[in-house]
């Protein structure tokens, strides 16, 4: 039949293509010079997206995940806004801020660490529910499960508690992981993880006492810190009683919750934004769904006493003056805002980069982000081609050469020519670089005039 051939008339160059693609060679079902190096992958991601299937459609479940979360609160009537990112002061959550500089006014600013305080001014205004899908910042550690930069959705309704916002999180992940993954499973780790609602209910303090057999309710921020030396830990005089439960519950409570589970009625050391418990005493309205060992979301009864906030303001001042550099700083604004009245309210914060590594069966944040926060590159230091020329090597065989990992005239001192020879005949012929190819003796001449 012979081949298909195309006649071209005209051929017009669109774009330039100057650096040649990774081939992933496959022999025996083994994959040669893949592109799997993960530092690589993270600063490379758009040669990650050509070349290694499944990337773009983990990063297309992302945008459902998104797609989905979105459609669900707009059918429950909440409208999504958008608040400032640039704050004067970093409320909303305890973590450490950016900091950053106003040239014309003069001022320096914060990168927002969490939307709520202006989310909860917008239900004073007399919104029923609002919404924010966006970016975060806390200048904080990196690891499998934190990026300093991060997106989190948070949910603000009025006339709601945090019972009422458990049930409706239930149904929201469920709905999601069904338009993930067709079902409400999803495997990570080697384990599978069901969404399907509902979830378990443990108050914090009786999950610290079924994992560690130390009853902590009613206990004094001495008798506490106590307990955390009998289980050897490693605390410091700046942490208060909620830091101290807090170390406690995620050092032997939080990686052991798998299945979704609600961890709820948290004391109030641990909540300054937070409603008093209805019928307990010292404990709040507050929930954290943990999910493979993980926090997932946050979410309050929300506080709306403006004279009660104002001390819980208060308290973490005094943290901060002991030397708490996560505490909470008073947002007088916000304060003013109470004052008007804000009607009862529930609110949830949900991590959507840990949601999309969960509904992916990802173990690493970084692989959910198409560009994650990464350390500066090294600089690889490289002698100029003038050097290599001096010593009789062709101009166009410096590169190869340097790619080879020759990337200083010394670094070639005391190699076995035979080896160097075999190195860049090598990358010449994967690369099909079409030079003409020294002789083994040619380059034991080169080796030999730098020990000359």
């Amino acid at each position: 039949m012979g081949e298909i051939s195309i006649h071209a008339k005209k051929l017009t160059v669109l774009a330039k293509s100057i650096k040649p693609l990774p081939i992933v060679k496959y022999k025996d079902g083994v994959a040669y010079d893949s592109f799997e190096d993960p530092e690589l992958r993270y600063r490379q991601r758009y040669v990650d997206l050509i070349v290694n299937d499944g990337v773009k459609e983990k990063f297309l479940k992302r945008a459902t995940v998104i797609k989905t979360m979105r459609a669900v609160l707009d059918e429950a009537g909440y409208t999504e806004v958008e608040t400032p990112i640039l704050q004067s002061i970093p409320g909303g959550a305890s973590a450490r801020p950016f900091i950053t500089h106003h040239n014309s006014l003069d001022m320096d600013l914060y990168l927002r660490i969490a939307t709520e305080l202006y989310l909860k001014r917008l239900i004073v205004g007399g919104f029923e529910g609002v919404y924010e899908i966006g970016k975060n910042f806390r200048n904080e550690g990196m690891d499998k499960n934190h990026n300093p930069e991060f997106t989190c959705m948070e949910l603000y309704v009025q006339y709601k508690d945090y019972n009422w916002m458990m049930s409706f999180t239930e149904k929201l992940l469920e709905r999601i992981c069904i338009a993930v993954n067709g079902c409400t499973e999803t495997e990570i780790d080697g384990k599978t993880i069901s969404f399907k609602a509902p979830y378990r209910r443990l108050p914090i303090l009786e999950a610290i006492k079924e994992k560690t057999g130390y009853d902590l309710e009613g206990k004094s921020e001495d008798e506490i810190r106590q307990v955390c030396k009998e289980l050897n830990m490693e605390i410091d005089d700046t942490m208060g009683k909620g830091k101290l439960i807090d170390e406690i519950f995620g050092e032997f409570c939080e990686g052991t919750f798998i299945q979704p589970t609600f961890i709820t009625d948290y004391p109030v050391e641990m909540s300054p934004l937070t409603k008093m418990h209805r019928s307990k005493p010292g404990l709040t309205e507050r929930f954290e769904l943990m999910v493979n060992g993980k926090e997932l979301a946050n979410a309050y009864s929300e506080l709306n006493d403006p004279i009660d906030q104002e001390e819980r303001f208060k308290d973490q001042l005094r943290l901060s003056e002991k030397g708490d550099d996560e505490a909470m700083f008073i947002d007088q604004d916000f304060l003013k805002a109470l004052q008007y009245g804000m009607p009862p309210t529930s609110g949830i914060g949900i991590g959507i980069d840990r949601l999309t590594m969960l509904m992916t069966g990802e173990s690493f944040i970084q692989e959910v982000l198409f560009f994650p926060q990464m350390r500066p590159e090294k600089v690889i230091p490289k002698d100029a081609p003038a050097r290599y020329t001096e010593l009789g090597i062709p101009e166009d065989w410096v590169a190869v050469i340097q790619k080879a990992g020759y990337n200083l005239v010394s670094d070639m001192k005391d190699v076995n020519p035979q080896k160097l020879h075999m190195d860049i005949c090598g990358i010449n012929k994967k690369y099909k670089l079409e030079l003409a190819n020294p002789t083994v003796n040619e380059v034991a001449d080169w080796v030999g005039r730098i020990k000359n």
